[in-house]
């Protein structure tokens, strides 16, 4: 009635891998958090799975990003790397199409860790929540070795 009572939503690491601080990403974008609040993580991996159950709603071109909903309106959005966009695809693989129903841990895309860093470009993934008009508060569980599908990396309270 009076809002007290917000539903929590467990994000869950889209990577075996590093948290840090989204402050801690070497591009503005997303420490200043201009596309979004949220986490991220170091893949030490190759797959980016499902961080929630949901929809996928955009698989970017290239597959080095997707974005998906949750059943309780979260939009979530997953890059992969930094600058990334770049590669036009080189060293992704993707393995759901856009409209696919997804549940936690569900793999979504396969890349090439080594194409990347050979290209010079920086492994840091930004998990990012880009609807904090729905969000009334938000913890992120940084510091921890987190496994793809299963570590809860952000615990969001909707309002």
């Amino acid at each position: 009635m009076f809002g007290f009572f917000g539903k929590y939503v467990d994000i869950v690491s889209p990577f075996t891998g590093n948290t840090i601080d989204l402050s801690e990403v070497p591009d503005e974008v997303f420490s200043q958090r201009m596309a979004g609040d949220g986490i991220a993580v170091i893949p030490t991996g190759n797959v980016a799975v499902a961080p929630a159950d949901g929809e996928i709603n955009l698989i970017f071109q290239g597959g080095h990003s997707f974005s998906m909903k949750t059943p309780d309106k979260l939009e979530i959005t997953v890059h992969i790397g930094l600058d990334t966009i770049i590669m036009n695809g080189e060293g992704f693989e993707v393995l759901v199409q856009q409209g696919t129903k997804v549940t936690k841990g569900t793999p979504i895309v396969r890349f090439d860790p080594d194409t990347i860093t050979d290209a010079g470009l920086s492994l840091i993934s930004p998990v990012l929540i880009t609807n904090p008009d729905s969000v009334r508060s938000m913890s992120s569980n940084t510091g921890i070795d987190a496994e793809a599908g299963k570590s809860v990396i952000l615990k969001v309270k909707l309002k």
